[in-house]
């Protein structure tokens, strides 16, 4: 993982290993399951940090997968293959930006060098997750569906009829509240 980087220390040290205690190895394996199962790739699906790193850090397996959700997005010639640094980011930023499209939300994506330099594979696996959720209005989601609106129109008149109505959380009296009641002793100065 990124052995050309000199060792961090002091509070860049507690900061990567609090982000570092935050990887969750469970879903990372079920994540890379979910991922082998949609591109055929024969991948080993164990989800400690170092086989995922490995894993994904080419980028074409992303992108093969970006694919198997959406036929066609990536072009299989732009798909580079190779681990020269700037190809494998190329596949990298392609993911991203279909990913994009698929709906993912920017704050859930993740930097390319979180995954090419290993500095935060958490951020690249909530990616994936989000990805996965996104993935269910193409038919191969992973993890629970999104909730789709469900947005009501209510007539002039039925609009009206609900202000007769008194809501449960109300009393009684329309807003009547306990203030100004006083039980037991009083404090005496």
């Amino acid at each position: 993982m990124a052995d050309y980087r000199a060792t961090k220390s002091g509070l860049a040290a507690e900061a990567q290993e609090k982000v570092n205690s935050k990887y969750d190895a469970a879903l990372a394996s079920e994540i890379l399951n979910w991922i082998k199962t949609l591109t055929g790739d024969d991948i080993n699906t164990s989800g400690d940090r170092d086989n995922f790193y490995e894993t994904l850090k080419s980028g074409a397996i992303l992108c093969r997968l970006i694919n198997a959700i959406k036929p066609d997005s990536i072009p299989t010639n732009k798909i580079n293959k190779g681990n020269m640094a700037f190809k494998c980011m190329e596949n990298i930023n392609h993911f991203l930006t279909h990913a994009k499209a698929l709906g993912v939300p920017d704050i859930e994506l993740f930097q390319a060098v979180d995954l090419w330099e290993a500095q935060n594979l958490t951020s690249v696996v909530f990616c994936l997750q989000a990805l996965g959720r996104k993935a269910h209005k193409h038919g191969v989601g992973f993890g629970p569906k999104e909730a789709e609106k469900n947005v009501r129109n209510f007539s002039e008149e039925q609009r009206l009829a609900g202000n007769a109505v008194i809501g449960a959380q109300m009393g009684a009296f329309k807003g009547a509240t306990q203030s100004g009641q006083n039980f037991g002793n009083t404090r005496h100065m």
